[in-house]
């Protein structure tokens, strides 16, 4: 059918239990909670215990979001992260085995913070398509494993945690549709946001090598992200038929509320249609939209039918926008930190 659609029936997410403060980062780094809260809008974020990884999370909201469906498996699995488990094999496999979904496809995608727009895009096509009935998107971080905890630039940022969602084949008029979406990429600027060590090019271990943390041209990248997720967002809402007033809720990658606000802004939204969620979590890339989406949804600030436009910006360089509507009767499950599987 002609206006086949992916739509959203399950929500969930789960964040560690450990929690950093600003206040406790300034102990060990020259900065303090107002520095970090004035230019990041962030207070706080989570980070796993060690020896606790990105598919252990992936595992607690991708069943969270299956319970939240009334599902016990979909027909494929799709893990956004900029963190697997280990670089080979991939952690969604061994994600949908704990799962109980051994069997069925299951794969990593890797778009650093677009990473769970490029899913729900790859997603969408693949229900679209008639290939499956029903797919589980997963975003999930542990960027606490790849920070530098001495440099100021990077280590206030990030958190760890992962969001899910299920999305099943419906229609577009169908209350938790994903109408249109967009994506882009620009590897002419891959050096502004980058693990320079521990690939290919530079492998571990190499002690004169380039280095295995994140690191980010945080001007440059600030610059990049409004001009890209305004015109993206922009792009995504005229595709949809939508005005500026016409958005109920605008969800924006969570990594900076002056970017959001900024973005917003330029694109003639009010403020409190601007969903900011990055104070109690700090930034969990391809984590971070789908952790808004249920942080919005358990408060009640979305309903059934609200028209959703969501956008991020990150590494590659990519980028991606998407136009949905809420889900009606949606119950959004949060899930507690697992423990690792017995080895």
């Amino acid at each position: 059918m002609d206006d086949a659609r992916a739509v959203m029936t399950g929500i969930g997410s789960c964040l560690p239990p450990d929690v950093v403060s600003n206040d406790e980062l300034s102990r060990s780094l020259d900065t303090s909670h107002e520095w970090i809260h004035s230019r990041t809008g962030i207070s706080r974020r989570h980070v796993v215990k060690p020896g606790v990884s990105t598919g252990d999370l992936a595992t607690a909201a991708g069943a969270a979001a299956l319970e939240s469906a009334g599902r016990r498996a979909c027909d494929l699995v799709l893990l956004a992260t900029t963190t697997p488990d280990q670089p080979c094999p991939a952690t969604a496999p061994q994600v949908a085995a704990r799962l109980g979904c051994a069997g069925v496809p299951a794969f990593d995608l890797s778009a650093v913070c677009s990473g769970f727009v490029y899913g729900l895009e790859t997603a969408s096509a693949l229900i679209r398509s008639g290939l499956y009935g029903s797919v589980l998107l997963i975003g999930a971080e542990t960027y606490s494993t790849i920070v530098d905890p001495t440099d100021r630039n990077t280590a206030v940022l990030f958190g760890d945690g992962a969001g899910a969602v299920v999305l099943e084949r419906g229609e577009a008029g169908t209350p938790g549709a994903v109408l249109h979406t967009r994506l882009g990429s620009d590897g002419t600027e891959a050096g502004l946001i980058a693990v320079p060590g521990g690939g290919s090019r530079a492998p571990r271990p190499d002690p004169h090598g380039p280095p295995s943390y994140f690191r980010m041209e945080g001007k440059e990248v600030y610059a990049r992200a409004v001009s890209t997720m305004t015109r993206s967002a922009r792009e995504v809402a005229e595709e949809a038929g939508w005005r500026p007033q016409d958005v109920d809720a605008f969800v924006g990658h969570q990594a900076n509320a002056r970017i959001l606000r900024a973005v917003a802004r330029r694109l003639g939204l009010p403020a409190e249609r601007v969903v900011c969620h990055m104070g109690e979590v700090g930034n969990t890339a391809a984590a971070s939209i789908p952790l808004a989406l249920g942080w919005a949804a358990s408060r009640g600030t979305l309903t059934a039918g609200d028209r959703v436009l969501l956008t991020a910006f990150g590494g590659g360089l990519t980028w991606g926008s998407a136009a949905m509507t809420w889900p009606g009767a949606l119950r959004p499950v949060t899930a507690v930190e697992p423990a690792p599987p017995a080895v």
